[in-house]
């Protein structure tokens, strides 16, 4: 293939395409529950069977949509996992982890393809030369090969591990003081924590998030008013719960209905904050954190420099979430390096100048843990 074909690749039957997408997102949570239970030590002749026909199938679904990366990505994959059913190496964390950032990039290209966006931000150049090469690769080679080309490919190193980042530290009862500004928090963190309660998979979701915008805020020198960053980002989400709960707790694939309703959020959680003096910029951080560095996010399809910084924070961390929870989801494998790569492979999805205090953030997580 030439490089085009890996940065922007036409669509030969969109029919066909919309259908692996779906395969594929069917799919992929199978893979990440089969390479979770191999990782664990599970040496099982059938759990290894079933990962092997799974990348098969992503294969021969990508041959018959005529999708050659999805081809070209799933056929080392398919070799090394031979060589593993053979004996000739064990299953390690680092080549589970390879497997499955694999998996991440083909549907990311998968996404972008059908939405007509480049993939130049994807590497997937560079992660098919890699595969190629830790698949042939004797045992011994294999994981610092694996480690290699996972860092070429997100910009981390991979650790034993990829632990949760810790949560922030929730407010104290007894700091609050009637009437201020911090009633208020006490009154938006109880409201975030309501919202929390109506899943368990969300369990202290407020508290991460909120560690993770102060922090890359501080990191770039506070543009965003701490206090008004974490109103927002108690206050958010909160708009969801004005939605029918089978949307916004949906975890598979949203029809466009489906996506129009949830984008309705925003603005009833801004709204709540407008109504309460103070909490203006706060309130704007809410109604923008779903918009795009490029302009195509919503509701007002705003540009970089329109944006406020404080939603552009929001918009990372909140997305790093959400990728995190789809990970729990499929096979309660918590990678935060598969979640920040998927974050830097956004392209223009958020604000370029974010992203290096956010990566920052990452890495001290990662060293420290």
């Amino acid at each position: 293939m030439n490089t085009r074909s890996f940065t922007a690749p036409a669509i030969q039957d969109r029919e066909a395409m919309e259908e692996f997408a779906d395969v594929l997102s069917d799919r992929a949570p199978q893979v990440e529950r089969d390479v979770t239970r191999l990782k664990g030590g599970a040496a099982d002749r059938e759990v290894t069977a079933d990962l092997f026909r799974a990348i098969h199938n992503i294969k021969g679904d990508a041959a018959l949509c005529k999708f050659q990366i999805g081809v070209l990505l799933a056929h080392p994959i398919e070799s090394l996992m031979s060589r593993f059913r053979d004996g000739e190496f064990p299953f390690s964390e680092l080549l589970a982890e390879l497997i499955l950032l694999s998996v991440d990039r083909l549907e990311l290209a998968t996404d972008a393809t059908l939405a007509g966006r480049s993939l130049e931000h994807l590497r997937l150049e560079t992660l098919l030369r890699g595969l190629e090469e830790v698949s042939r690769a004797p045992a011994e080679r294999l994981d610092p090969l694996a480690a290699d080309l996972i860092e070429a490919v997100t910009g981390f190193r991979p650790i034993s591990g990829s632990p949760m980042p810790p949560a922030a530290r929730p407010l104290p009862p007894q700091a609050i003081e009637q009437g201020g500004p911090d009633d208020d928090l006490a009154f938006f963190r109880s409201l975030a924590l309501q919202f929390e309660s109506r899943s368990p998979l969300f369990k202290g979701r407020t508290a991460r998030i909120l560690r993770l915008a102060l922090e890359t805020n501080k990191v770039a020198g506070s543009p965003a008013d701490p206090l008004q960053l974490e109103a927002a980002v108690y206050i958010h989400d909160i708009g969801m719960m004005m939605l029918p709960e089978s949307v916004w707790l949906k975890l598979g694939r949203m029809s466009d209905e489906e996506k129009s309703i949830l984008r309705r959020h925003p603005g009833f959680a801004a709204g709540l904050l407008q109504r309460i003096p103070g909490w203006d910029a706060a309130a704007e951080m809410v109604a923008q954190h779903h918009e795009m560095h490029d302009g195509g996010g919503y509701p007002m399809a705003l540009k970089n420099e329109q944006i406020n910084p404080g939603a552009k924070i929001l918009a990372i961390v909140d997305a790093f979430e959400a990728v995190m929870l789809k990970h729990i989801h499929r096979g309660k494998n918590r990678s935060v390096l598969r979640a920040v790569a998927e974050i830097n492979a956004g392209n223009k999805q958020f604000a370029p100048e974010w992203i290096e205090p956010f990566n920052t953030v990452i890495r001290k997580t990662l060293e420290s843990a």
